[in-house]
């Protein structure tokens, strides 16, 4: 009995992963070969396969999009908030995790609630008004300020595994008359690499994919967009007719990007994952 039980178990989990697969795969598969069919065989809705390998689309979208730019200015903004991001919440998080000082219970207390409450759209207005206010609402830095932050769950995660690391480290690190910059760099920072690697994915994703943050600052400003941003204006051709083929084809050429960055970091990715959730 307990071997059957078992083995539905098995298959219930094997189930379960594999619709997890096809919901997952499925969109990326559609847009690839779907930026590959006709307009009228698209929205016609035809059959899954393209009946002609319509290549000629990727080119119509890099032109229209003049995608050379855009992808400057997606990897410029994705990298520099990487970065930034992944700096600050080491820091952030070390801090949580190390140091007693006024006010800790209230700003976590602030940081827990902000990871269950979606604010949303509701956050543009007073940042596109800060930025203005300091005259950076048409640069490429303000763009990269706005996008960094909300990085309360990543601080939590570097916190998290800041923990887990013996504070001993840091007591014998100070006896030798290291400052708390010392403690950080030297033995903090080496021992926190791979939670490390999973906030700058996540950081470098959320940068790449954002698009009404990077829409409502580049409005007054078009040189500002992003890929993902430029991807959504091949929706419509000069005539004003949608052409879901051409949109299709630069989502296609959007996505690659990341896929790259993922399948170069996977290792690092699910290992500091992985490390979390043991050593936290």
């Amino acid at each position: 009995m307990n071997k059957k039980k078992k083995i539905v178990l098995e298959i219930l989990t094997y189930a379960f992963l594999l619709t997890m697969v096809v919901f997952t795969v499925y969109p990326i598969v559609y847009t690839i070969f779907g930026s590959l069919k006709t307009n009228s065989e698209l929205t016609l809705g035809g059959g899954f396969f393209p009946k002609e390998w319509h290549f000629d689309n990727y080119v119509q979208a890099f032109v229209q999009a003049d995608f050379a730019h855009y992808t400057m200015n997606s990897v410029v903004v994705s990298v520099s908030v990487m970065i930034i991001a992944t700096i600050t919440c080491a820091l952030a998080g070390f801090v949580f995790a190390r140091r007693e000082f006024v006010g800790k219970k209230l700003i976590m207390g602030a940081y827990v609630a902000l990871m269950f409450i979606a604010l949303g759209s509701v956050t543009l207005y007073p940042i596109y008004s800060l930025l203005t206010a300091l005259h950076l609402n048409k640069s490429v830095a303000g763009l990269i300020l706005a996008l960094v932050g909300g990085q309360a769950s990543n601080v939590m995660l570097v916190m998290g595994f800041v923990k887990s690391i013996p504070k001993e480290l840091d007591e014998a690190a100070t006896i030798d008359g290291a400052s708390i910059y010392g403690i950080f760099f030297k033995i903090i920072m080496p021992l926190i690499k791979p939670i490390m690697a999973v906030v700058a994915l996540f950081s470098f994703r959320y940068a790449w994919n954002d698009y009404i943050t990077t829409l409502i600052m580049s409005i007054s400003l078009p040189k500002l967009r992003t890929l993902t941003v430029a991807v959504v204006q091949l929706k419509y051709s000069a005539n004003a007719a949608a052409e879901w083929h051409i949109m299709l084809a630069g989502a296609s050429i959007a996505i690659i990007p990341i896929l790259i960055v993922y399948f170069f970091c996977n290792k690092q990715f699910i290992g500091g994952l992985t490390a979390g959730a043991v050593k936290g």
